[in-house]
């Protein structure tokens, strides 16, 4: 009996965490950059029931019986977002439709290789520096200035270029002087003077191995050759004046939510039962 308990309590935590993965997807739908986040769930081993010590002195076999599920991981889909226009200089948005030779991918960004291989479509990212001085990938391209002349996020990470080192205009500057060329340079926006600052952008082959680490960034984890420099043939665009949008369906969020909501109630019934029956066992039946 307890192990049916077992299994509708994990029902009912992997029901909450999923309802709480979709209520920050909606929380963030105004967010720039902001990638939604799906959780994947998983079921834990199946055990194989037999039947021991009868008559014959034979074990039956019953079958197998499943123990439950649990959310696993929570998934980031790194697909593009709407861009929407701001007028201000420093907004950035990416554009960014890097192919596979041989590859179609879907609306998940996921594709098959002609052996079956399952891939990922590469994306690129903005690169910016984290607190311990690894680089961090974001899409949301909403930068400033700070008082030393850094080009920064809304979260205060400082911006790298195209050397590898944080971009850092005269003292002064304003971003409303400079404009980025096609290959992501900073000239100046009246006499077309190369100022020697422009921004890194990095392709992340598989963008299903990044961690978000807060302030709309992410650290890739594992095999660190993954990340490379975008190139000219890449396909990727920055457009100047504009930013990128949440790629949350707000109407599948909120279906999602409702339909976690019911999975939790379900689970919660089948919890009520079993202590019900379990208060029958240890009150009525264990008087007699």
């Amino acid at each position: 009996m307890l192990r049916g308990l077992y299994t509708a309590a994990a029902g009912l935590t992997t029901q909450q965490r999923r309802h709480d993965t979709i209520t920050n997807n909606i929380s963030n739908v105004n967010t720039p950059g902001y990638k939604q986040a799906n959780e994947v769930t998983r079921s834990f081993p199946d055990m194989l029931m037999a039947l021991t010590g009868t008559s014959d002195h034979s074990d039956k076999t019953i079958g197998r019986v499943a123990t439950g599920v649990f959310a696993e991981e929570s998934i980031s889909l790194q697909v593009q977002g709407d861009l929407t226009e701001s007028g201000r200089s420093g907004d950035f948005a990416l554009s960014s439709s890097i192919q596979i030779p041989g590859v179609k991918f879907d609306g998940s960004g996921k594709g098959f290789t002609q052996d079956g291989e399952v891939v990922f479509q590469p994306q690129a990212f903005f690169t910016v520096e984290g607190s311990d001085g690894q680089p961090r990938y974001t899409r949301d391209g909403r930068f400033d200035l700070n008082a030393e002349g850094y080009l920064v996020t809304t979260g205060g990470e400082r911006v790298l270029g195209a050397n590898g080192q944080p971009v850092q205009f005269p003292a002064g500057a304003s971003l409303n002087d400079v404009v980025l060329t096609s290959d992501f340079r900073f000239v100046d926006r009246l006499t077309g003077a190369d100022t020697g600052s422009g921004l890194l952008l990095t392709r992340v082959n598989n963008p299903n191995l990044l961690v978000r680490q807060g302030n709309g960034t992410f650290r890739l984890e594992g095999d660190q050759s993954l990340a490379v420099p975008v190139t000219a043939g890449d396909g990727v665009e920055v457009r100047q004046g504009y930013y990128e949008r949440s790629n949350v369906d707000s109407a599948q969020s909120m279906v999602d939510l409702m339909s976690a909501l019911r999975a939790y109630e379900a689970n919660q019934k089948v919890v009520q039962f079993y202590d019900k029956s379990l208060d029958k066992a240890v009150n009525e039946i264990g008087r007699v």
